[in-house]
């Protein structure tokens, strides 16, 4: 006859068993939620998200949903989060590969920019956020801010990093610098997002070898 410790083991090992399988059931779930709000942010704008929305693009109920966020501010949160997961994987951690200094500055632009032609078609959440939510104090705005102020400080220290190791002027001023670069991506948006015109990427590609060049980095495409 089997002891009765061995008998209460059981019942309580196969209760954790269906609570760890309902709780990854439940991740999953919110996880597509999640990508269906990405999906819709961008075209739409955050502030275009509601429970009703996302309810009938994921075919949910309304309170399923919600029970997932408890709130549409939360919603945009985590809307905020993903893209920026996204971003990391796609912009800034590939480039962490490259030799520290100019070479990472440059793989980071070029990963930078690879992502922006593709937000051309689709939007940028950073942008369309901050059009948004500029004036606009709350949790919302502060995890936009925060997402794009630590993007800033990463390029900031590559930056650093190419001035200390000599690739760049003793006097270059780290934030004129990334002021200038991001200053690109602004404007390639609205040139080739909002007024269509032909060549933006070129012209913003061009636009960071001049400002490498002004900072005393030599030209890449010159002659060896």
């Amino acid at each position: 006859m089997p002891e009765a410790s061995s008998i209460a083991k059981k019942p309580r090992a196969a209760t954790r068993a269906r609570s760890g399988r309902a709780l990854q059931k439940g991740q999953q779930t919110k996880a597509a939620i999640v990508e269906a709000a990405l999906g819709l942010a961008t075209q739409i704008g955050l502030e275009g998200l509601s429970i009703g929305a996302l309810a009938e693009v994921t075919q949910m109920s309304k309170s399923g949903v919600f029970a997932h966020f408890g709130s549409r501010e939360e919603l945009q949160i985590s809307v905020i989060r993903e893209y920026h997961v996204r971003f990391e994987d796609e912009v800034f951690y590939p480039a962490m590969s490259a030799p520290r200094g100019l070479p990472r500055l440059r793989a980071m632009f070029a990963n930078w920019m690879q992502r922006t032609s593709v937000e051309i078609d689709s939007g940028c959440l950073y942008i369309s956020g901050a059009v948004e939510f500029d004036d606009r104090p709350g949790p919302v705005r502060d995890a936009l801010a925060s997402s794009v102020m630590t993007w800033h400080a990463a390029m900031k220290r590559a930056i650093t990093l190419a001035k200390h190791d000599g690739q760049l002027g003793a006097d270059v001023n780290e934030d004129q610098m990334l002021f200038e670069i991001h200053g690109l991506i602004l404007a390639l948006h609205y040139e080739a997002r909002f007024l269509k015109h032909p060549g933006s990427i070129a012209k913003a590609n061009q636009g960071f070898d001049n400002i490498l060049a002004r900072y005393g980095a030599a030209d890449p495409h010159s002659a060896s």
